[in-house]
């Protein structure tokens, strides 16, 4: 049965409604802009053109899909992220606003004219933070350390997408492990694991159904890899360096805590967009030895 752009939104915005999707008309819209290749401007204009059954029968699957609760990143294969367009994959976390202004807080600290200014990126996953740092300042280098080979292979094409690979490398590591001792960055940046093994079960389906757990949680304590990103960078990072941590909505006065003043400055602790405090950012004092 022929149906219209309109028509088929309708229907696919009540499936998505009455699975419990939110802002499903909206979603929708998202799924078919995909299957066709257009932009939102297409379907107003041309909301009752007749949709040819392959497109209508595309539409309908990655519907179904969504229905279920899985992301419409993973469905698409994409999530824009600081005005780019970055391959994802269940092998990664969907990349979020709040490492968008993780994003932002590092780019206060990296020169636009230091040649050859590095970058650490720690659980680097799709390797949009590295990328897009590297995008922004054309002079600096970058490593993106992940445990998982394959968050590093999709790292690798988002690298080669961005015209950037020839900046960034990438290495399987637990944290530092990887690196030679005598490695040293200046700047070292990680949106690692932070949510708390008793907070899953509230989570969304999409997030806790979907997203990779390593990459989400580290276990019972939310706050076990800035405890290690807090020692363990102090060896690779160079006097007067930076470390940028993107952290819970709940974990900025336990972080602040851990913060040793011996070693570390702490320069801020900047809030999102719900004034949230979320973006640590630790100096690291000159003299200082691990």
């Amino acid at each position: 049965m022929s149906k219209s752009i309109a028509h088929a939104l309708s229907e696919a915005a009540a499936t998505l409604n009455h699975s419990g999707v939110p802002d499903a008309r909206k979603e929708a819209a998202a799924l078919l802009i995909h299957v066709l290749d257009v932009d939102k401007a297409f379907l107003i204009r041309n909301s009752e053109d007749v949709l040819d059954q392959p497109a209508f029968m595309r539409f309908r699957t990655l519907v179904e899909r969504r229905a279920t609760g899985e992301p419409a990143q993973y469905i698409t294969g994409y999530q824009d992220f600081y005005g780019r367009r970055f391959e994802v994959n269940p092998d990664v976390l969907i990349p979020r606003p709040e490492t968008e202004l993780l994003v932002e807080n590092a780019l206060l600290y990296v020169p636009s004219v230091q040649p050859a200014f590095s970058v650490c990126d720690v659980g680097t996953g799709s390797g949009c933070i590295a990328i897009t740092i590297l995008c922004e300042r054309p002079l600096a280098h970058a490593i993106g350390l992940d445990i998982s080979e394959a968050a590093l292979k999709l790292a690798g094409r988002n690298a080669k997408a961005h015209g950037v690979n020839d900046r960034i490398w990438f290495a399987e590591s637990d944290c530092f492990r990887a690196l030679a001792q005598e490695t040293s960055f200046d700047l070292i940046i990680s949106n690692p694991p932070y949510v708390s093994a008793n907070v899953l079960p509230g989570l969304q389906r999409e997030v806790r159904d979907h997203e990779p757990l390593v990459a989400l949680s580290p276990g019972e304590d939310g706050i076990t890899i800035v405890r290690r990103l807090l020692v363990e960078a102090l060896a690779f990072l160079k006097p007067r360096g930076y470390l940028l941590i993107e952290i819970g909505f709940d974990q900025s006065a336990a972080v602040r805590d851990l913060v040793d003043p011996n070693v570390w400055q702490l320069v801020d602790i900047a809030p999102d967009l719900q004034q949230i405090p979320r973006i640590v950012v630790l100096r690291k004092l000159p003299d200082t030895h691990p």
